[in-house]
């Protein structure tokens, strides 16, 4: 498997450009190896890798890490099938649609209130499907799958999840603490290209040793 940054939209393949520069400490490092080894056994297993990002409200990390996820998988070329979902079921933040949009990400959507995003990030892949849901909705898959928990209150929270093999703790800073405010579109776009470039480093690391 080799990487293939060119079925990309051009501005999304300079974003990774800049993001795959982004430094990661050795200790976080730990802390995705757990994530890097069960994608590393699905490659060695020939098997289809599954993962469900989890938040509280499915709004904000928990998106960004599936769709960030699905196209680190596409470009490395290992097969993944990415989903996300809550405790509660809210709405895809809109702050969250826009640091994505910034990122070179085509989207539309459809409906008011909770909306379908379609999320695109080639013209020749098709679109991520995102809104908020519950973690076992009937479109997650809802067995054989690795729970990535991206907030602390869903992991103390929720201590069961049916169907999940393998639990793994991926805790990130909540940008909301920052609507309305004027660093808003930054905290935004960090924690975005944060999540983005662990979602690199792992999927890279897994083809490495796949």
């Amino acid at each position: 498997m080799k990487s293939n940054p060119n079925f990309l939209f051009p501005k999304l393949a300079s974003t990774i450009e800049e993001l795959r520069q982004l430094s990661i400490s050795e200790e976080r490092k730990k802390v995705l190896r757990p994530l890097v080894l069960y994608i590393q056994r699905c490659v060695q297993e020939s098997k289809t890798c599954n993962l469900n990002f989890i938040c509280t409200h499915n709004s904000r990390r928990s998106q960004f890490g599936q769709i960030w996820a699905k196209v680190a998988s596409e470009y490395f070329g290992i097969s993944a099938n990415c989903f996300s979902g809550g405790m509660e079921v809210t709405a895809f933040n809109e702050r969250a649609v826009e640091s994505l949009k910034r990122s070179g990400f085509k989207i539309s959507s459809k409906g008011k209130g909770n909306p379908i995003y379609a999320v695109s990030f080639s013209e020749n892949s098709d679109p991520i499907v995102c809104f908020s849901k519950l973690y076992d909705d009937r479109v997650n898959h809802v067995e054989n799958f690795a729970a990535v928990m991206t907030c602390d209150h869903a992991e103390e929270n929720c201590p069961f999840i049916p169907g999940a093999e393998v639990r793994i703790p991926l805790h990130y800073k909540d940008p909301k603490e920052f609507d309305g405010t004027d660093l808003e579109e930054k905290k935004y776009d960090e924690r975005s290209m944060q999540i983005a470039s662990e979602m690199f480093h792992v999927f890279s690391e897994a083809e490495k040793q796949g």
